[in-house]
């Protein structure tokens, strides 16, 4: 069985489909695998890490409101195509899955043209636009949330890499603790922006270090590539780190976690059972608010818009969450009874079927 698997940019889609293919290769050891992105996104530097061989398309952003930039798509979605089409000559995919984002379309369109079953995965609660596209054509589509409005979706859960679908947080506790060089005992806040980091978050907690430490609240605060936090020294341990690889042990040394609520954020945190305060992205088209939701109607977490978010609101409620444990406990088991940790199981086997449909 030969799979192509289209997405990338950031860790939203690049995570999912690393996921996916680590499912694959559990279930069908033979199976051929090559992924598609284009040369700007994350999966230039995670694909290959991972051992999954990579080709380049060029990008084809869709722009969300009329501009002079919409008069140049359909050129650069026909070059995007062509090049999609010259590696379906070279790779010779059985199946093609798509999860989204610019590389998805010239993928599901060229699917078409060679008529490749195609199944598409959507990750938000509120899907984007190539994959609104692309579910019209598909022969599978599986979403992340039950309530995704696509035709013929099927939910089946966001896939998880197996370092945090299985991740058994009290049992790493320790381990979490000391690779970021963390007090072993005292209550812990994770705050991450997601792959590139997010400003208001950084800033907002940073401030806020020193209402923290009088709690004995200590903090893994990821600020992203590009980001910064320059909180005041407390004596208790606030640690700042550019990115982070093992997201299991940084998960695992947490008991809550302050972050936007992309999909990945939303259900990661929720499988492994760690509560979130989730401030959705104040952009886009409202998903990662419809992501959230779910989770904090279910007791697992808060939901706090972007401009509400301060470094007095993080002194005045943080603190007082972050050491109350019986909560913690309460909010993380609501969480961890909503999300299915077996999606990427039940996502390549989805794709293992379409792919034996087809060359049938």
């Amino acid at each position: 069985m030969r799979v192509l698997l289209a997405g990338g940019g950031s860790a939203g889609h690049t995570s999912p489909l690393l996921a996916t293919a680590d499912a694959l290769r559990r279930l069908d050891p033979s199976v051929e695998i090559t992924c598609l992105g284009t040369p700007r996104g994350l999966e230039n530097r995670v694909v290959p890490e991972a051992g999954y061989p990579l080709e380049l398309i060029p990008p084809v952003p869709l722009p969300r409101r009329p501009s002079g930039d919409l008069l140049r798509v359909p050129g650069r979605l026909r070059g995007a195509v062509k090049a999609t089409m010259e590696v379906f000559d070279r790779v010779g995919p059985d199946v093609v899955v798509g999860y989204g984002g610019y590389v998805s379309m010239p993928a599901y369109l060229a699917a078409r043209r060679r008529k490749l079953p195609l199944v598409v995965h959507e990750q938000n609660a509120l899907p984007g636009l190539a994959n609104k596209a692309g579910a019209r054509i598909a022969d599978v589509v599986a979403v992340s949330f039950p309530d995704t409005r696509l035709p013929k979706a099927q939910y089946v859960g966001l896939p998880l890499r197996r370092m945090i679908g299985a991740l058994d947080r009290a049992a790493h506790r320790a381990e979490g603790r000391s690779f970021f060089g963390l007090d072993a005992d005292r209550p812990t806040l994770l705050v991450t922006g997601g792959s590139q980091g997010a400003r208001r978050l950084n800033q907002s907690v940073s401030a806020a270090a020193g209402a923290l430490a009088e709690a004995g609240v200590q903090v893994l605060h990821v600020v992203g590539p590009n980001g910064e936090a320059s909180p005041e020294g407390t004596g208790v341990p606030y640690t700042v780190v550019p990115f982070v690889d093992r997201m299991d042990l940084a998960y695992a040394a947490a008991d809550l976690v302050l972050c936007r609520a992309g999909a990945n954020s939303v259900v990661e945190a929720a499988a492994t059972g760690l509560p979130g305060i989730f401030v959705p992205l104040p952009i886009g088209n409202g998903e990662q608010e419809h992501n959230a939701r779910p989770v904090v109607d279910a007791g697992g977490g808060l939901l706090l818009a972007d401009a509400a978010l301060t470094p007095e609101w993080v002194a005045a409620t943080v603190p007082g969450l972050a050491t109350d444990a019986d909560r913690l406990a309460e909010m993380g088991a609501a969480a961890a009874a909503l999300v299915p940790r077996d999606a990427d199981d039940r996502l390549a086997r989805l794709v293992a079927d379409a792919a034996a449909r087809g060359r049938s």
